[in-house]
């Protein structure tokens, strides 16, 4: 696919399915994402790929997440809250390990490197085809999700990539 094409068509996906990314098609992405500008060529982003047990960790984490928000959830909504994670065949969560009291680059700029690089994965996994879905909310914020994928809580999470084949 042609750059700009790829620029032009590029929407989030709304429902995702088998097949996702495999093993090379994954590395191909954290490629890409590391030719993202990068003042300092501080490499602030930090790529987890959430399979097998790390998936169902980090669904369990978000469902504490929102349990600890709203108490009063039941056990099904705690059940349908981990299986928010699971509707996509693949996920990467892309944090933001920022480098303090830099005084040539500034924090701003670390989270923006890491926010171009989560767009060349975004671009690079639809020009290969793939459906895709960046996600936050407030589950990105809490640091149980957090600690989940390997992140402290002063890091943060810039994207949780939700990849596969697009259902129409």
């Amino acid at each position: 696919m042609e750059l700009y094409e790829a620029i032009n068509s590029r929407v989030s996906a709304g429902r995702l399915a088998e097949p996702g990314p495999n093993a090379e098609q994954l590395q191909k992405l954290i490629a890409a994402a590391a030719r993202a500008p990068d003042h300092g060529r501080l490499k602030p982003w930090r790529i987890v790929i959430v399979n097998g047990p790390a998936r169902e960790a980090f669904a369990t984490a978000a469902a504490n997440a929102r349990r600890a928000r709203v108490p009063d959830l039941t056990d099904d909504q705690m059940v349908a809250e981990r299986d928010k994670i699971n509707r996509s065949p693949s996920i990467i969560v892309i944090g933001c390990v920022l480098k303090k009291n830099l005084d040539k680059v500034p924090e701003i700029e670390q989270l923006i490197a890491v926010g171009a690089a989560v767009q060349n994965m975004f671009l690079a996994a639809h020009a290969m085809g793939f459906g895709v879905m960046w996600k936050t909310g407030a589950a990105a914020y809490d640091d149980g999700v957090k600690a989940a994928v390997g992140l402290a809580p002063a890091d943060h999470i810039i994207a949780i990539l939700h990849l596969g084949t697009r259902v129409k």
